[in-house]
């Protein structure tokens, strides 16, 4: 059972994160943001400029990973974008705090 918490862990980690560079940074040697820049107002970078929006994608692959049952996929496609999203809104209510 401890594999299953590691592995969801991991797996809200990495969607975070992975959405956190595509909406928010830059990226190494500028890659993000002239891939932004490339997407324009198109449903790619439109996606990209909305954290909820991108959190559904960035974690549509971790769940089909992590899934044993289409029913299982199903919960944890939105769950993992869920957590994503709380992650990024404790982490600017925490930025606001410092400020």
């Amino acid at each position: 059972m401890a594999g299953a918490w590691y592995e969801l862990l991991l797996a809200v980690l990495a969607v975070w994160r992975v959405t956190h560079l595509l909406h928010a940074e830059d990226g190494p040697w500028d890659a993000v943001a002239r891939l932004r820049g490339w997407a324009g107002d198109g449903v790619l970078g439109r996606a990209m400029d909305c954290f909820y929006c991108a959190s559904l994608w960035v974690a549509l692959p971790a769940a089909a990973m992590l899934s044993s049952s289409w029913q299982h996929f199903a919960l944890l496609w939105p769950a993992l974008s869920a957590a994503a999203i709380t992650l990024e809104r404790v982490r600017g209510a925490l930025r606001q705090e410092e400020n």
